[in-house]
């Protein structure tokens, strides 16, 4: 099952109503576990799609649902993409993730995770804190500002990724790895932060047109071992967490 359709989202102002539509993109069995997986700051492009792919094929099978968060836009190059990440509405992207939280859990899905890359990834641990409804997150490569989201007050099992030779200073290098994984432990949520010797930022990117995109960064190229781990890693705990 793969589909592409508008999503309605419910969001309380004051004492109004507000309906909004926001595209997803879903792929997965039924009645699966439902997994969110939230888009690296490029937008919903070939990428991410293929990370939803992977995930609705691991045994025993999920239900992927990918939430538009930049309403149709997609970066084709760094500076389109970091100035589409510096406009997101973040308070806004996390009412759009409990928003596909609920509508999984609503359509067959008992329990339901997020997962994220990059900006997902932090989207992901903000969601562990921010939305009551999630019963896993599995971050890879993003850690959220301080403003937007305080893992030390997770609520939800926690998994990060991180690449050891990741540069992006402050929000998915070593440094902010090992903070996170300290606010995890002051949680006292269960917790695992796991760092790749030799890797990079976007270190799960393997398709071809992604490799070609990491070289075109100056990201050392592959490592297939460190991303297979990642994945067996996130699958263990994926279905540990989201078992009915």
């Amino acid at each position: 099952m793969e589909k592409y359709f508008p999503l309605l989202i419910l969001r309380m102002v004051g004492t109004w109503l507000i309906d909004q539509t926001f595209d997803a993109y879903v792929v997965g069995k039924e009645d699966a576990p439902g997994i969110v997986v939230l888009q690296e700051w490029w937008g919903v492009d070939f990428e991410i799609k293929n990370h939803a792919i992977k995930i609705s094929q691991l045994d025993p099978g999920f239900k992927a649902l990918i939430p538009d968060l930049y309403r149709g836009k997609v970066g084709l190059d760094v500076a389109e993409a970091q100035h589409l990440m510096d406009n997101l509405d973040w308070q806004g992207a996390v009412k759009d993730i409990r928003a596909s939280v609920n509508w999984l859990k609503a359509n067959g899905s008992k329990k339901v995770g997020v997962t994220g890359f990059c900006m997902g990834g932090a989207l992901s641990i903000a969601s562990s804190v921010l939305v009551p409804e999630v019963d896993a997150a599995v971050a890879f490569y993003g850690v959220p500002s301080s403003e937007l989201a305080d893992p030390a007050q997770a609520k939800a099992p926690v998994q990060a990724h991180f690449g050891e030779l990741d540069n992006f200073v402050g929000f998915s290098d070593v440094t902010a790895a090992k903070a996170l994984e300290e606010k995890l432990k002051a949680s006292g949520v269960p917790h695992e932060v796991h760092i790749y010797p030799g890797n990079a930022h976007a270190f799960m990117n393997r398709s071809p047109d992604g490799i070609q995109r990491r070289k075109g960064m100056g990201l050392p190229d592959e490592d297939e071992a460190a991303v297979e781990l990642a994945w067996s890693r996130f699958k263990s705990w994926m279905t540990s967490h989201l078992s009915a």
